[in-house]
């Protein structure tokens, strides 16, 4: 006998008593074919070993907790692609636990409490679903695309103490790409979601107002210290869908929900708002506000300032004055502004350009509206972000104007500093000034989840991996449920980078890449980290990716594509690159 720590996956179906009541043969047949063609093919793939079959379960050990978690989502996966022709009560379901604990060898054959705990958390996982233990849950936590359930403490059959189990949920991994995580738990001040906003317009042409009016709200919120606000971008994720609040509470780790409606008849507006407790579903307070556009800004304070004054209605006026700003005179150039975030929002080449029309025709309306020209810039930073511009010369002189403009109009706006501060930064290259007015909007408002994300990367530039690795992680949690995970990971990854954590580096970028594999920062990491680790074929992909968009780049020329501060962090990066294939 020997003892070793090992991964330690079990399986079983569900409802097997009723399929070999109704068809003996035919489901031991169809399981022994699902063993051959979907689980020994993953378990090889995966680095693990079929230590044996157990009537309807099966035991499996991984000297990976991350190999032994991955393997159960591309089992799940195509356990229920295979189903997917079935009849309902002939489909072959699995129930996964997964553990990583000391395990006593004997022969093939494995015992111990390592497997005990990995069979009882199979009762835990949903149908087509897996439980894993706390231990597998920190291994893992970085490094795969997934989201879990914290289900706390479990008392389970004949383990003196009690385990904590998390219940994967395979199921919106490949929709959404967020790195694998626990429910967040309430943070330990006020904390608000604001849902999309229904147009009650009868017109959908109407829908980037609706759209626009929660933006602004979530961005007067996210101004108050004393608050914890969710991004936009996680709250727009419940867009058009039925939603319980008190599951949303907890998916967002948030004590309040606002929703509401906006509906925009010719000149009048009507904003209604109810504010509700996630944790109970108890209604706290509900308004409507009517007025005319030349009125708006007025109504969205009348929204915002009532909320808060529900939520701490002992809390000065000063401070919900504070909130309020009005971001244009020209009705006209807001409208044209709010179209622009529509499309921009959208995240594709055309939209790209469409928004960057919007804001051009809003700086034309109002020559000093702050706001549209920080959002022209990051029209910029996103064609660079994603690659739809191969030659970045002609887009740089235009960049650095529009953020130049957009600082000096919206001195104290901390949106507008932070577009305009890390346009400077990575498509200008102009560290120092960007930098400087990403630190001035972080200290006005540290609390929106994008700004975070770019703080991130302007540190991990500056070399502050530490700081870099905080304020990605914070921005994270900001916005739990972003479709821009992808983003915020690459900038995590980024920081691990220049932190000398090259495993980490490398698995955060893959994990971008899987998402968004033409992003431009997550494909400079996987390269560079691949090459300093030696993994040739996962370096040389993304550099293939990076070539790709950039074809006349070389090592020669390699300066100007991401500004690092420290010549260290550049040699160590160009380092990576090299040895990924790049040319001299």
């Amino acid at each position: 006998m020997e003892r070793r720590l090992a991964a330690i996956l079990m399986a079983d179906v569900v409802g097997y008593s009723r399929l070999m009541e109704e068809d003996e043969a035919g489901t031991l047949t169809a399981l022994k074919e699902r063993r051959k063609s979907v689980l020994e093919p993953i378990i090889r793939a995966h680095g693990g070993r079929l230590v044996k079959v157990m009537g309807d379960g099966v035991l499996v050990e991984f000297a990976s907790a991350v190999n032994a978690v991955a393997g159960a989502l591309e089992l799940q996966r195509q356990m229920a692609a295979a189903n997917e022709p079935l009849p309902s009560a002939r489909r072959i379901v699995l129930r996964i636990g997964i553990n990583l604990g000391d395990v006593i060898g004997e022969g093939a054959d494995i015992y111990g409490e390592g497997v005990n705990v990995a069979a009882r958390l199979e009762a835990f996982a949903e149908p087509g679903g897996s439980c894993i233990s706390a231990k597998v849950y920190e291994e893992v936590r970085s490094k795969l695309d997934c989201s879990v359930e914290d289900l706390g403490e479990q008392t389970v059959k004949n383990i003196s103490r009690p385990v904590r189990a998390y219940r994967l949920r395979a199921d919106t991994a490949a929709d959404r790409g967020s790195p694998i995580r626990a429910m967040p738990s309430l943070p330990d001040k006020p904390s608000i979601a604001v849902l999309p906003f229904q147009n009650m317009s009868g017109d959908i042409e109407q829908e980037y107002f609706a759209d626009g009016m929660v933006e602004d709200i979530t961005t007067a919120l996210s101004r108050l210290r004393w608050l914890f606000v969710i991004a936009r971008n996680s709250s727009f994720t419940y867009k058009g869908r039925a939603v319980d609040v008190r599951r949303v509470g907890r998916e967002l780790g948030v004590r309040y929900i606002l929703e509401g409606s906006v509906r925009r008849m010719g000149s009048r507006v009507r904003i209604t708002g109810q504010l509700i407790d996630a944790s109970t579903g108890a209604h706290l307070w509900a308004d409507h506000f009517d007025g005319d556009l030349a009125n708006l800004f007025e109504l969205q304070d009348q929204v915002t300032s009532s909320v808060v004054g529900t939520i701490a209605p002992k809390l000065e006026q000063a401070e919900i004055e504070r909130v309020k700003r009005k971001p244009t005179e020209n009705l006209d150039a807001y409208d044209y502004f709010l179209r622009g975030m529509a499309a921009f929002y959208r995240y594709d080449m055309k939209s790209n350009v469409e928004a960057l029309a919007m804001f051009s025709r809003a700086i034309e309306v109002d020559p000093d509206f702050a706001s549209a020209y920080a959002m022209a810039a990051r029209c910029y930073m996103q064609r660079k972000g994603f690659g739809w511009v191969g030659d970045l010369g002609p887009d740089v002189a235009e960049t650095e104007r529009l953020a130049r403009r957009a600082a000096d109009l919206g001195r104290d706006d901390a949106v507008t500093l932070c577009n305009a501060g890390f346009a400077l930064v990575i498509v200008a290259g102009k560290l120092d000034d960007g930098a400087a007015l990403v630190e001035r909007s972080i200290t006005l408002n540290p609390s929106l989840a994008w700004m975070l994300h770019f703080s991130a990367l302007t540190k991990a530039f500056l070399g502050e991996p530490e700081a870099a690795l905080e304020q990605a992680q914070r921005a994270m949690r900001l916005s739990p449920q972003d479709p821009q995970m992808f983003a915020m990971q690459a900038a995590e990854a980024l920081a691990y980078l220049v932190a000398g954590q090259t495993e980490e580096a490398l698995a955060g970028a893959e994990a971008a890449l899987r998402v968004q594999p033409n992003f431009f920062v997550g494909m400079c990491v996987a390269a560079a980290a691949g090459g300093l680790l030696g993994r040739l074929d996962q370096a040389g992909e993304a550099m293939t990716r990076l070539r790709q968009l950039n074809p006349a780049l070389k090592m020669s020329n390699l300066k100007g594509l991401l500004p690092f501060r420290r010549p260290e962090d550049f040699e160590r990066w160009s380092e990576g690159l090299r040895k990924a294939g790049l040319p001299e």
